[in-house]
């Protein structure tokens, strides 16, 4: 029997999840390709129903990526309606249980009793929806699997924003190549990639921001390049990211939320951080993740930044280029997730 070498490539963003089902030696332009709401943003919406209708809810499933969905918990406790939660799921809001608790979520390890309640349940992939809506096209899932998903890390006690960035500074410390950013195998601290990877226990995970700025060196223009040293920004839905790489070696990066950012200060932050003149702790006081720069940052100019995300038109008036790899921004990270698949050998 030949081996099937087709991948299903998610990235599951804050606003979108973003789909590829990607065929070797299928013509790109013709592989199966779908932006759909995030699995945050669809579980905000199963909230704020039950919140209209009056019910408690009870969370079962998987940790999953918060923001929406956070929001939407919030907003239904302040209603004065009744949240429960399985230990697992209830991580998403917060790694620590005991400041769950402290929100006003009862964590029980079994359905509650004699309550009218509307059961929620959490996790990134929605798997079972897409198998169904691609049936109708007589279009069967593949066996390999790709996803992108943002972890900060399981942090008990620290901040998450610091706890996040110590992972980034650790690979850049421990060598910077591009390829250890995808993982088979995955550290146990990033118990979100965890998650997806117990449901599908083969599959390759990368972060977001990782799998963003892979995808953008697939563009023609940015990967002609990369080996002098280039700029490459991913502006997301809620974090930007912006890394120095030259060759497959990433020399510098600072992380930063998305809303506290404007034109003015991405370019001072990108300008800064290819002079190695920004600091971690300027960052993270703006509300940001941090910034990291190797010491032995070589002497070469970075003039070239390249740019991609949903929120690239904060860059409009700079005069970067904005990176299109395969003629398609918003599938970034798919293919970053294609690329790192080839890589790692799942796929040709």
């Amino acid at each position: 029997m030949k081996k099937e070498n087709r991948l299903l490539a998610i990235d599951i963003g804050a606003g979108t999840q973003d789909i590829l089902l990607y065929e070797f030696g299928q013509v790109i332009e013709n592989c199966i390709k779908l932006v759909l709401p995030s699995p945050t943003v669809m579980k905000a919406k199963e909230i704020n129903q039950a919140t209209k209708a009056g019910q408690d809810i009870f969370i079962t499933g998987q940790l999953m990526g918060g923001g929406s969905n956070s929001k939407a918990i919030k907003k239904h406790l302040a209603e004065g309606y009744n949240v429960y939660a399985l230990p697992n799921p209830a991580k998403t809001i917060k790694d620590n249980l005991e400041f769950v608790k402290e929100m006003g979520i009862e964590i029980v390890n079994e359905p509650p009793e004699e309550v009218n309640y509307q059961e929620v349940n959490f996790g990134d992939l929605t798997l079972k929806e897409l198998e169904d809506s691609l049936a109708n096209f007589n279009i069967k899932l593949p066996d390999k699997y790709a996803i992108a998903v943002q972890d900060h890390g399981e942090a008990l006690t620290e901040s998450n924003r610091k706890f996040r960035f110590e992972h980034w500074r650790r690979f850049i410390e421990n060598g910077g190549d591009i390829k250890d950013l995808s993982y088979l195998n995955i550290p146990n601290y990033l118990t979100r990639m965890q998650a997806a990877q117990d449901i599908i226990p083969e599959a390759l995970l990368m972060d977001t921001g990782a799998a963003a700025i892979k995808g953008a060196l697939c563009d023609e223009k940015v990967a002609d390049k990369q080996e002098e040293g280039i700029v490459v920004v991913n502006i997301g839905n809620l974090h930007t990211l912006g890394i120095l790489v030259k060759g497959e070696k990433v020399w510098g990066l600072f992380e930063h939320h998305t809303s506290l950012m404007s034109p003015e200060k991405l370019q001072d932050y990108i300008q800064r951080l290819a002079i190695n003149d920004l600091t971690n702790q300027e960052v993270y006081d703006d509300r940001g993740h941090g910034a990291y720069i190797d010491s032995d940052l070589p002497n070469i100019d970075f003039d070239f930044v390249a740019v991609t995300g949903p929120n690239r038109h904060l860059a409009n008036d700079l005069g970067y280029y904005f990176a299109v790899p395969e003629g398609d921004m918003m599938l970034s990270g798919c293919f970053g997730l294609v690329t790192a698949a080839k890589e790692q050998g799942l796929i040709k």
